[in-house]
């Protein structure tokens, strides 16, 4: 199995995402496919020694930059790296792939490369957030601002199948973010959404108030993409802004530098538990291929973790699974949403 990786996507490319190609190879025997500038790469090898095989080069041309136009990117920029490693997967030559680029370019170079599987009708990103020992998949984070109810029903659909197969949960609990756990709290978008999600086969445990996530209340948790970000960036701040207090407070007097040496095992454990670079990246959801979006400021070891995650999705199953899981739904929501439409225009007259 090989996982394409885009070796030019994120800040600190191709410095880190190279160490964290070596990583992956050394620690869990994954086999790599480095795509990006073959002489940028081999500078970035020769810092490690020898190369161990299987870790190659794929010749891209051109980056896909943070600050581009991701759909006009991906269009105009036909050699870059997104879409080079995208052709692997759709080729067969690689089995999945993993990209801290601009996660706009890798949205639509996936939509382009390899379509959605049949019967989504949008593709969703995933974030896992450490609140239990498997952590919580939280989305959409930022594919999809505005959304459709049916929608949303998908990304749960979707988020319990990843559930079930990458980490083995059993009927995952399916929540629904809101601001309230009242069937009628929310907006119109989250009413219609917690109707219809009652009406699947999902286990759907209801409305979930953002203070309740914490508490592992879900093991998939269903919002808009806009939501979806605000919420994941507010929890990554919390938690940086947590630890940069804590560390002031403890280098402030002498007895609490000693105890912090006491305590340094369990502050390291604890900081490595709320570190995103340890859950491997968001799996992009709908997309017909195994497609992992590590963070931005990805660095070797969230490059190593994304690339066992981005195996784990391609060997699991997954999406096989979703194929099945949506085809017959989406023919269902369609029905569904079409005798809604009907019946509120039959209101209206």
């Amino acid at each position: 199995m090989i996982v394409a990786l885009d070796a030019m996507g994120g800040d600190l490319a191709p410095t880190e995402t190279v160490a964290g190609a070596l990583l992956a190879k050394r620690d869990f025997g994954i086999d790599v496919a480095l795509v990006g500038a073959p002489a940028a790469i081999r500078q970035e090898l020769a810092k490690h020694g020898e190369t161990p095989a299987g870790i190659e080069i794929v010749e891209a041309t051109e980056v896909v930059e943070m600050d581009d136009s991701p759909a006009q990117a991906v269009r105009q920029k036909k050699q870059a790296s997104i879409n080079v490693a995208m052709d692997l997967i759709k080729d067969g030559s690689a089995d999945a792939l993993l990209s801290a680029g601009n996660t706009g370019a890798v949205m639509a170079a996936a939509l382009l490369k390899l379509g959605r599987v049949r019967g989504v009708e949008r593709p969703a990103i995933g974030a896992m957030a450490p609140f239990t020992d498997k952590g919580i998949l939280i989305l959409d984070i930022g594919a999809n601002v505005d959304c459709k109810p049916s929608w949303l029903v998908q990304f749960g659909q979707m988020g319990s199948v990843y559930m079930e197969k990458v980490f083995g949960i059993v009927q995952p609990r399916v929540g629904l973010l809101n601001i309230g756990e009242e069937e009628t709290k929310g907006n119109e978008l989250s009413q219609e959404v917690y109707s219809r999600l009652q009406e699947t086969s999902l286990n759907f445990v209801g409305n979930v108030e953002p203070d309740r996530v914490p508490q592992g209340v879900v093991d998939v948790l269903v919002t808009d993409g806009f939501t979806g970000n605000v919420a994941v960036k507010v929890t990554e701040g919390v938690a940086d802004f947590i630890f940069s207090q804590l560390r002031k407070t403890l280098a402030s007097r002498l007895h609490y530098k000693l105890a912090a040496a006491v305590l340094k095992p369990a502050l390291t454990q604890m900081r490595s538990k709320m570190d995103y670079g340890e859950y491997g990246g968001a799996p992009l959801l709908g997309v017909d291929g195994a497609v992992i979006v590590a963070h931005g400021r990805a660095n070797a070891q969230a490059i190593k973790s994304g690339l066992l995650r981005a195996r784990e999705v391609a060997s699991s199953g997954m999406l096989d699974a979703l194929r099945g899981a949506l085809e017959p739904s989406a023919r269902d929501g369609a029905k569904g949403a079409a005798a809604a439409t009907r019946s509120r225009d039959e209101t209206r007259a």
